[in-house]
Order: structure tokens, then C-alpha cells, then sequence
């Protein structure tokens, strides 16, 4: 079995992806076809004694597409090219350049064609200009050309539109190109055949003749088509651009050089590719390991949170493994290679992320499904209108612009634009809440979400360590005596929960005794004589081992810490134990309300942590998670979420870091939080920019709000054509003697297409924010609560006052200050304090603030505030 990855050219939409994995899946041999859209890829497996490249690559060409065999990625940048064609920046600027040609040459042909409207709309007399050239029969030739020729520069820079649209036309698999193509050229057709018919009368002097056909150009209908489905393709194009990031950052995180360490104890700078197997290598303090490797000597606290996820440092010894990307934070290290180049973890986890972004399946447009149908259908609607009409003696021209009044008003522009439109304004509303939604298709799969997977740190979590307990043992216990000194021994140091500790105490606004005779115990603790004492902060063993006895009640406290999902410090003056310290990467508020809502939508919450059982467990138990998997690798999140998808299950992968990346890709949504890694961002499909769990609530209501607004445009563009294409074809005319002008009949369509933007507008409105809600809520609650309180002590707010007061040195004047107070009519009592330099006055009726400032400063001091 061999599998192969492709580049597919020519396709634009899910139609043309499913053609392509329809006609390479024939070959015999095939066992597995993956066709992705988004990366213009094919991922395919065959049996090598059946099947080759040479028939893999004539299958995609005979399907009418075109196919290359990607070259293997290189990391010193040969492949850049390919990288970027990827991103599709050509692409980009290509559609820009379409779009901005398409408006302008538009907005001149709806001047020329509508041009007695418009200006009668502005109120202002039709220029002098546009009544020589333009008004009247005798110059009918000169109006149509001149729409004609306006027309054509649209028709070029979109002539994709017209070669991908009757190639797969001929194909047999129209898509939404054949669409375009044949409305608009149908109106350009009918167009051209009217210029025709404008130059027989004129030169038959039949100036009826010229009269009905110089108001029957449809010119400006194939140029409004073009443009406007151009909108909804290059925001398409633009999103296919930022697929490629993701593996580029994954590929920059890894160091360019590594230090050899040569046979003669010299060090070497050489490129990381060249690293081999057995090689020993150093790691300095602040730099990134290479390769993944074994520890030979040197002890350090190694970062791993770019791997695992994890926020709080490994500590590291001779015998420990040691993994690429990661993060040397203290000591210097001397390792031998074990993993190098494609085997390297991060190699791995950049496998991954290709492979998962490759083998996303397809989101099939509800609009591509059916224009294999609809497409066929109009055209032979159109051609038995013709038929018919000829056959009921109706005549050639009468004939004519029935079929041609079918295909306008069949016009793919309400059927085009009814998704690219809702989805251009529900991203624009996501964008607002905070919420960056990178493609339609994740905005379609949100809808149908019903597990969300959640990663902890950083996305439960705060992702850093705080203090979160202090229980004191000291026969006067002081909660900012204990923090103060721990702190002060502890800030030395460079390890994380030192500088939480630290931190807390800053908190406080403490102030950290010096310190004298510093010492730090590799994975053991600290210990400094601090204010003539020795203090120790540390675990178990290192009390232990400096005569600090830990009794049961405290181990008891110790392991209730533990279960809870803390870490313990303890810390110790001389020989007696003071104080418990907890540590831990403290819970998000939005955390618990997002995941109870989750609940409330009958989505299923499930946490995989690198972190581990104790510490996952904890969290469980505080924010009733459904299921919790502990301890696993970046390779192991992404089994998982393949496992829960092949159970059936819509899933939702939210994350923050590069350890979630495969993850994230694999899942049917991957949802990054904005203050995570640029690879979680770059490889997820929806952005959460506020990092709050709650806007995942938010994307998925705005998802269903969004996916319901496309049905409601989808069956309106299709109800119309159920309406209008039998009026177009003149079905009615025996009976009531209607028969449709195919100039309502592109009025028709601008109104559809009209109606569409319209609906999809209202999206704007889009209120589904839960934490707007929960604010709305609590300021409810606080409200009421204000008003109860306010209500209560309306009164005594009233006869209360305390003034703080300057210059007061003695018993003296605060005596001088109290009984001047209490000389003004409604001062009840005054209470001084010298030392607080207040005066407390309880007041029986309402006393101006101006009157008691007068008494005081008559009293020779200075009044600093009133509250």
C-alpha cells in the first residue's frame, strides 16, 4: 500500500472536489481518496501492483482538472514556493485585481445603460453629453455598442467563470461556474443579439424594431452577475490564504542552529538538519533544544509548555529526555540526539497538522449539490421553451426571448450569493463579539457541534501559577509575615512557583526583608538567613532532611491540597514548620459558566491535559466535566478526537497551545484562544480573541443563527425560480395572457439577489453573546441588590459623616475642631481621632458639606475630604 499527496489545480468549488475524488476512486487498486478544497490537495492510497501516478494524474485531467505529485518538504526553505502558493497569495492578489477591474467597469455601464434613471433618482437634468450620444433611434447603435464594449473588460478578467463552467458543463458535472457562465452569457448573447436587430431597422427604417431591442440590452445583467459573485469569491480566496501559516511557525519554532560538541571538547555551530543520531550537543541557559535527545550531564528546569501544554517547568537531570522546541530555562546541558530531523517531536506534530488539514472532508454546499440538477434542468427548460413556442407559431424572435427570459431570471446571482453573503456578515458579526471565524466551512460545522473538547492549561486555566492558600502554624499566625518571608527566599530563585510566591506578595504590596546566605537544593528547595533566622521553603523531603519535623494533621493538609488540585510549599523559620503554602494554575471565572452551558445545549464536555490524573481529576470535580484523559502526549489528544469523530460524534477541539495544533486540525472545528501559541491560532478554524470559554458559546449560536439564515436565502433564490422560470417560459400566457419580458426578468433577479443581501443583513443584529447575558444578569441581581441596600440605609448614608482634616498635632485641637462641629444646628456628636486626623459626625438633620468646612477652617485647620 502507498499513499501519495497531490496538488489538484482548477477547482472552485465542494462540486468540483467531489467530481475529482469520484474519478480517481474508479481506478482499480484505489482503497482511499481524500480531496481537500481549502489546500487545492489530494491525499490518495492504492495498491502500487494496480495502480500509478501517471493513472492517478489522467483521471484528475480527464474529470477536466489538472494534477502534480508534491515534492517532499524541505526545512532550509527550498519549498517556500510551494508554501506560498499554499496561501495562496497569487491567488489573492489575482482576485483583487478582478474585483476592483469588475466594480469599476460595472458602475460605468449601469451609468451608460440606466443612465435616464439614475439621473432622474438624483433630480438633476440628464448631461448634454449622454442626450447626443445616447438618447433617440438614431443613435441606438452607439447606446448598445458602447454598453457592449464597457461589458467586455468584465467578461475578460472573469473568464475563468466561462472555461471552468462549460469545460465541466461538457464534463457532465456542471458546478458553480456553469451557473455564471451560462446566465451571463446568456444575457451577453441575447445582447449581442439585439445589436443585430438594432442595425435591421435602422436600416430598414423599422423604428419600432429599434425602439424594443435598444430597451431590451441585457449588457449590464452579465456584468452585475460577474461582479457580484466576484465579491463572494475573493473572500473565499482570502481565507484560503492563511492555511499554510500554521505549518510555516511550526516549522520557524524549531532552533536553525545547533552546538555540536566535538570529539575534542570543542563546541561547533552547525545547521539542525545536520544533527545525526548518537551526536552530543549543548544547550545553553534561554535557548531552544534542537532535536530530542538524553541528558548526559547538567541539571536544569526545561519550559514544555510548546510540547505538553504544560505551564509549571520540568525539572531535569543526567537520564531525562529532553524534546525539541522546548525551553532551557536555568543550567547548562550537554545531550546526546536521539530523535533527529522527521522523527523529531515536533517533526511529528507538523506531520500531523498536514495530515489532519489534508484529510478534512469536504463541506458540500447545499447550492453546488443541487446546480448538477438545476443547471441541466433551466438549460432544457429554456430549450423546450424555445420548442414550443416555434411550434405554437409564436416565431423565431418571440421564441427567442422566452429561452432567454428563462435563463436571466434563472440567474445564479440569488443562488450564489445566498451563502458567501450570510457568511460575509456572520464573520463580520463574530469579528465584533470577538470572535474570528477563518472560513464558511467552520462556520457551517459549529452548527452541528455535540462534544467539545477542552484543553486545560490556558483554556480552563489561567495558564500561570498563583497562590491560591496560606495556612499558617506559627502561635501568632500572620498570613503577610509568612508571605513576606517565603517571598524574600524564595525571589532568588528561578523557579515558577518561586515566582507565584513572589507575586502574591507583590499582591499585597509587602515589603521582602533582605536576605543573607542563599541557597537552592536542585528539586528539593531554598534556604537563606533571613532577619537572623534560617528559613526554608520547599517539600517533604527537604524539611525533612533540615530537621523540620511535619506532623499528620499537616501531611493530612498537604494531601488535601494535593486533591485538590494544588501544589504544597512548605515553609519553615529554624525547626518548626509555619506554614502551608498552595499553589495553582488557578481556574478562568468564564470557565465554569461556559462549561454549564455546554450542558444546557446537550453538548458533551470532555478535558485532555497533559497535566497530571491528581491535578485533572480536581478540575473534573470543580467544574463537572463529563470526561477527563490525563497525562497525554500532542500525538494522543489527536487520536482521541479521531476516535470521538468515528464514533459519530460532531467535535469541537478548543486549545491555546502548539501541543494542540494536531488536535485542533484533526477536529471538525478547532477553536484556538486568542492569548495562545500563533501555530494553536494559525491551525485552528475559529479564533476566540477575548480568551473566554463563554464566545465558544457565542460562535456556536452565531454558527446556527448563520447556517439558518443561508436555508431561509437558499429557499428564497429557489422558490423564486419556481415562480419565475414558468412565467419567463410564458406557461401563462394561453390562460391570462401574460408573458414575461426578459427585462422584468433580470429586474426579477436584481430583486432576489436584493432580497438575499437584505436577509442576510439582519444578521447584524445578532444578540447571542452569553456574557452579555451573564452581565445582563448579574447587573440585574446588582440592581435590585443596590436598591434594597440603598432603600435600607438610605438614612443612616444621611446622618453620617466623616471628615479627614490637616494640622491637628495635639488633644488641643481636636477639641477646638469637636466642639466648633458641634456648635452647627443638626450635628449630633463628633468623634475625633488624631490619629486617623478625622472627625466622625453623626448628624439629626441634613448639614451641608459647605457649613461644616466653614466651621473647621474658621477653627484655623484644613479640611481634606468629606465622605
Amino acid at each position: 500500500m502507498k499513499s501519495q499527496k497531490y496538488t489538484v489545480t482548477g477547482m472552485t468549488c465542494s462540486a468540483c472536489s467531489a467530481h475529482v475524488e469520484k474519478s480517481v476512486r474508479k481506478i482499480q487498486g484505489m482503497k482511499e481518496v481524500t480531496v481537500n478544497l481549502l489546500t487545492n490537495s489530494m491525499q490518495v492510497s492504492y495498491d502500487e501492483a494496480l495502480c500509478n501516478e501517471r493513472m492517478i494524474i489522467e483521471a484528475v485531467e480527464k474529470a477536466g482538472y489538472g494534477a502534480n505529485l508534491c515534492g517532499s518538504r524541505e526545512r532550509n526553505g527550498k519549498d517556500q514556493e510551494g508554501r506560498e502558493a499554499l496561501k495562496g497569495k497569487k491567488q489573492n492578489a489575482e482576485m483583487k485585481t478582478r474585483l476592483i477591474i469588475s466594480i469599476i467597469f460595472m458602475l460605468l455601464l449601469m451609468v451608460v445603460s440606466m443612465h435616464h434613471m439614475i439621473f432622474m433618482w438624483l433630480n438633476i437634468p440628464v448631461p448634454e453629453l449622454f442626450m447626443k450620444l445616447f438618447h433617440g433611434n438614431e443613435n441606438a447603435i452607439t447606446f448598445a455598442f458602447t454598453q457592449f464594449l464597457l461589458v467586455l473588460p468584465i467578461i475578460y478578467v472573469n473568464r475563468k467563470y466561462f472555461q471552468n463552467g462549460f469545460k465541466t458543463l461538457l464534463n457532465r458535472n456542471p458546478n458553480m461556474d456553469s451557473l455564471i457562465a451560462v446566465g451571463s452569457g446568456a444575457a451577453l448573447v441575447y445582447g449581442i443579439f439585439a445589436i443585430y436587430r438594432i442595425g435591421y431597422g435602422l436600416g430598414h427604417g423599422d423604428e419600432a424594431l429599434v425602439s424594443r431591442y435598444a430597451s431590451d440590452l441585457y449588457f449590464e445583467s452579465a456584468g452585475m452577475i460577474l461582479a457580484l459573485i466576484t465579491v463572494g469569491k475573493y473572500l473565499e480566496t482570502r481565507s484560503k490564504g492563511k492555511t499554510g501559516e500554521a505549518i510555516e511557525k511550526l516549522m520557524d519554532l524549531s532552533p536553525k542552529t545547533a552546538l555540536l560538541l566535538m570529539e575534542d571538547g570543542t563546541e561547533k555551530e552547525i545547521p539542525t538538519e545536520q544533527l545525526l543520531q548518537g551526536d552530543r550537543f549543548i544547550v545553553k541557559p534561554g535557548s531552544l533544544i534542537p532535536v530530542d535527545g538524553v541528558i548526559e550531564e547538567g541539571t536544569s528546569s526545561i519550559n514544555e509548555a510548546a510540547i505538553t501544554g504544560e505551564s509549571i517547568p520540568v525539572e531535569k537531570r543526567p537520564g531525562d529526555t529532553v524534546v525539541s522546541a522546548t525551553m532551557n530555562k536555568a543550567g547548562r546541558l550537554i545531550c546526546r540526539a536521539v530523535k533527529v530531523g522527521e522523527d523529531t517531536t515536533l517533526s511529528q506534530i507538523i506531520r500531523l497538522v498536514e495530515e489532519a488539514s489534508a484529510s478534512k472532508a469536504p463541506i458540500a454546499r447545499l447550492a453546488d449539490k443541487i446546480a448538477g440538477i438545476f443547471v441541466p434542468a433551466v438549460m432544457g427548460i429554456a430549450v423546450i421553451t424555445f420548442a414550443v413556442w416555434l411550434l405554437a407559431g409564436g416565431g423565431f424572435e418571440e421564441a427567442m426571448s422566452s429561452a432567454i427570459a428563462v435563463l436571466v431570471i434563472s440567474c445564479p446571482c440569488a443562488l450564489g450569493l445566498a451563502t458567501p453573503v450570510a457568511i460575509m456578515v456572520g464573520t463580520g458579526v463574530g469579528a465584533r463579539n470577538g470572535i474570528l471565524i477563518k472560513s464558511g466551512d467552520a462556520l457551517q460545522s459549529a452548527r452541528d457541534i455535540d462534544t467539545v473538547v477542552l484543553d486545560k492549561t490556558g483554556t480552563i486555566t489561567e495558564g500561570k501559577p498563583k497562590v491560591t492558600d496560606i495556612v499558617c502554624y506559627d502561635e501568632e499566625p500572620d498570613e503577610d509575615v509568612v508571605l513576606s518571608l517565603s517571598a524574600a527566599i524564595e525571589k532568588p530563585s528561578e523557579h515558577p512557583l518561586a515566582d507565584a510566591i513572589v507575586a502574591a506578595a507583590r499582591e499585597r504590596k509587602l515589603t521582602l526583608p533582605d536576605v543573607q546566605e542563599f541557597q537552592a537544593i536542585f528539586g528539593k528547595g531554598v534556604m537563606a538567613k533571613c532577619k537572623g533566622q534560617w528559613c526554608f521553603a520547599g517539600n517533604k523531603a527537604f524539611m525533612e532532611e533540615n530537621g523540620v519535623s511535619v506532623s499528620a494533621q499537616q501531611e493530612a493538609k498537604m494531601e488535601e491540597l494535593s486533591e485538590d488540585g494544588k501544589t504544597p510549599l512548605l515553609f519553615a523559620r529554624e525547626k518548626q514548620l509555619s506554614a502551608i503554602i498552595g499553589v495553582a494554575d488557578t481556574i478562568k471565572e468564564t470557565s465554569r459558566s461556559a462549561i454549564e452551558e455546554f450542558h444546557r445545549m446537550k453538548i458533551d464536555v470532555v478535558m485532555l491535559t497533559g497535566d497530571n490524573k491528581r491535578t485533572a481529576e480536581a478540575v473534573k470535580r470543580q467544574l463537572n466535566v463529563n470526561q477527563v484523559i490525563a497525562e497525554v502526549l500532542p500525538e494522543d489528544k489527536e487520536k482521541e478526537i479521531r476516535r470521538l469523530k468515528e464514533e459519530g460524534r460532531k467535535v469541537a477541539m478548543i486549545g491555546d497551545g502548539i501541543n494542540d495544533a494536531p488536535a485542533l486540525a484533526a477536529a471538525d472545528v478547532g477553536i484556538a484562544i486568542g492569548a495562545g501559541t500563533d501555530v494553536a491560532i494559525d491551525s485552528a478554524d475559529i479564533i476566540l480573541m477575548k480568551s473566554r470559554l463563554t464566545d465558544a458559546i457565542t460562535a456556536i449560536r452565531l454558527s446556527r443563527s448563520v447556517i439558518r439564515n443561508i436555508k431561509q436565502n437558499l429557499f428564497w433564490a429557489f422558490f423564486y425560480n419556481v415562480i419565475g422560470i414558468p412565467l419567463a417560459a410564458g406557461v401563462w400566457y394561453p390562460v391570462f395572457g401574460i408573458r414575461l419580458n426578459p427585462m422584468f426578468g433580470a429586474a426579477a433577479m436584481s430583486l432576489s439577489s436584493l432580497f438575499v443581501v437584505l436577509n442576510a443583513l439582519r444578521l447584524r443584529g445578532f444578540k447571542g453573546s452569553l456574557e452579555e447575558e451573564m452581565e445582563e444578569t448579574a447587573q440585574t441581581h446588582a440592581d435590585a441588590e443596590f436598591a434594597e441596600v440603598k432603600k435600607e440605609n438610605q438614612e443612616e448614608k444621611k446622618m453620617k459623616k466623616v471628615m479627614t482634616i490637616e494640622g491637628m498635632m495635639c488633644a488641643h485641637c481636636t477639641g477646638r475642631v469637636q466642639k466648633a462641629l458641634e456648635e452647627i444646628e443638626g450635628v449630633e456628636s463628633v468623634v475625633m481621632s488624631l490619629e486617623q486626623k478625622s472627625a466622625e459626625i453623626t448628624l439629626s438633620a441634613e448639614v451641608s458639606d459647605v457649613v461644616l468646612k466653614a466651621a473647621v477652617t474658621e477653627a484655623g485647620y484644613e479640611v481634606v475630604e468629606i465622605q
